[in-house]
């Protein structure tokens, strides 16, 4: 089980990690990764960290459009065409070296660039929900600022970010943050409750960033 102290913890050593071009500074952290990804997932890490500097002290409304549509660039797919496996939450360098992923990956790499530029914790949430078209579970990121009655989602299958109201095609299940999990029947709000009911895909995700676990797909998207 995650203790709330152990979900505070990791999202405090990830943003430690994504200060700009510190995870890979060094020239053979760069080598080592362009070995398993290519020159092309390089440059994504690339773009991602020029985004990073572009968007600095910019508002809140600019760096949510342009984090969701840079994520949103990368193919959606399954875990087993990319990873091999039937659930494997890739880091964000591992989305950005394979240039695909399904919508944990989305998600993750959206909700934790919003943290580095400084969106408060307290306006984000990665929800679970159940995508009702695609009759699949999915990962979103919501935002909702001061002032806002209703908070904004950032989705891959809707390019668009839209009011929490009107994506009536998502049924919520549970959302969590650094701080806390909730269960909730709607995109907002919801019950506080004090661990994630084993969700053991985050437990491993902490550990292999952690790690500097650099995992090589199956397949790499030019």
């Amino acid at each position: 089980m995650w203790q709330r102290c152990c979900l505070t913890w990791l999202i405090a050593w990830v943003l430690m990690l994504f200060t700009v071009g510190s995870v890979l500074a060094r020239d053979t952290q760069a080598q080592r990764f362009i070995e398993v990804y290519g020159q092309p997932g390089w440059a994504r890490v690339q773009q991602w960290e020029q985004l990073l500097v572009d968007l600095d002290g910019q508002p809140a409304r600019r760096q949510l459009s342009e984090v969701n549509d840079f994520f949103n660039r990368m193919h959606f797919t399954d875990d087993m065409r990319v990873w091999g496996k039937e659930d494997y939450w890739a880091t964000p360098l591992e989305f950005l070296g394979a240039g695909a992923g399904d919508c944990d990956d989305f998600a993750m790499a959206k909700y934790l660039t919003l943290r580095q530029l400084g969106v408060p914790e307290s306006s984000l949430r990665l929800h679970y929900v159940k995508a009702l078209r695609l009759n699949q579970f999915h990962m979103v990121v919501t935002y909702q600022g001061a002032g806002m009655s209703m908070p904004d989602v950032l989705d891959n299958l809707n390019s668009s970010i839209l009011p929490a109201s009107e994506r009536t095609d998502l049924l919520p299940i549970y959302s969590f943050n650094g701080n806390a999990l909730w269960m909730s029947k709607r995109l907002e709000g919801g019950e506080r409750i004090s661990d994630s009911r084993g969700l053991s895909s985050l437990t491993d995700w902490q550990r292999r960033y952690k790690d500097g676990v650099l995992k090589a797909p199956l397949r790499k998207r030019p």
